[in-house]
């Protein structure tokens, strides 16, 4: 054979090598995955593995943990039953719709707020958590609010997320550095890049428990409620996961983790049922 040939039959076989491996990935995301858990009792979920008390890698464990974790598992077993498996996979703001879209994962449960644009592309179930949008400063700063941020002043935040635009609306003056995720910024703000570090409350207790030298302030500034994102055109397993959530909080398992992971914060919690 030609090295003229040899070269076309190459690239002959590279492409329906990707043709295949796209009409596999279509099929995944496209398949009925309430069906598929009633024959594999599995769930994939997308979660954080960079945001203390809801998604955390213990470094020593390898092993992913946190209240949204704890969640996952939880409605796992109510939808799938007690041997069901539930399986993680680390997104971040930026990543997580499209490992959704493309299959990847089943659904999102990553501190992702719900909001009218993000409807558009994906289903949610009922509010989770209910969190807002604060502050995050050195101890000793003179910023007590968001409505004191200034054109001196820059705020750090995450890429993907909402809590960039919610700065422009409440400080439009306010400079915006954006990082790739949580430990990027707060290191940014470690070393006075920012003047404050800014998402939703939730997360940033959590830095502030890590790191006393650090403070929330102003209390929120916005409503932050936070669901469980599904891809399109999976209905049944949305009315799944919703269904679940609401036993989750009738036979007191959703209070028990909770309380284990905001002990000291009951004004978060979302009640059941709760719409958004």
């Amino acid at each position: 054979m030609s090295k003229r040939k040899k070269i076309v039959s190459f690239l002959l076989a590279v492409l329906v090598v990707l043709a295949i491996s796209g009409c596999k990935g279509g099929s995944v995301a496209n398949e009925d995955i309430a069906k598929r858990i009633k024959k594999e009792p599995t769930i994939t979920w997308g979660v954080k593995y960079d945001t203390r008390l809801f998604g955390m890698m213990d470094i020593k464990t390898r092993k992913v943990t946190g209240f949204d974790i704890d969640i996952a598992k939880a409605l796992t077993k109510e939808i799938a039953g007690k041997n069901a498996k539930a399986d993680f996979v680390e997104v971040t703001s930026k990543t997580r719709i499209p490992l959704l879209k493309n299959g990847n994962i089943d659904a999102i449960i990553a501190t992702m707020t719900i909001t009218k644009e993000r409807k558009e592309q994906v289903d949610f179930s009922d509010i989770y958590f209910d969190a807002g949008q604060s502050l995050l400063v050195k101890k000793g700063s003179p910023i007590k609010n968001v409505k004191e941020l200034t054109g001196k002043d820059t705020v750090l935040a995450v890429k993907g997320s909402t809590s960039a635009v919610n700065i422009r609306k409440n400080a439009p003056d306010a400079k915006i550095l954006e990082l790739e995720n949580y430990a990027e910024a707060f290191t940014a703000l470690q070393s006075g890049q920012g003047q404050a570090m800014t998402t939703d409350n939730a997360i940033l207790l959590g830095m502030q428990e890590e790191n006393p030298g650090y403070q929330l302030v102003g209390g929120t500034f916005t409503e932050e409620p936070y669901g469980i994102a599904i891809n399109k055109g999976q209905t049944a397993f949305l009315t799944e996961v919703n269904a679940a959530l609401g036993r989750l909080h009738d036979n007191g398992t959703y209070d028990k983790i909770y309380d284990k992971w905001f002990p000291n914060e009951p004004g978060s919690k979302a009640e059941k049922g709760a719409k958004f």
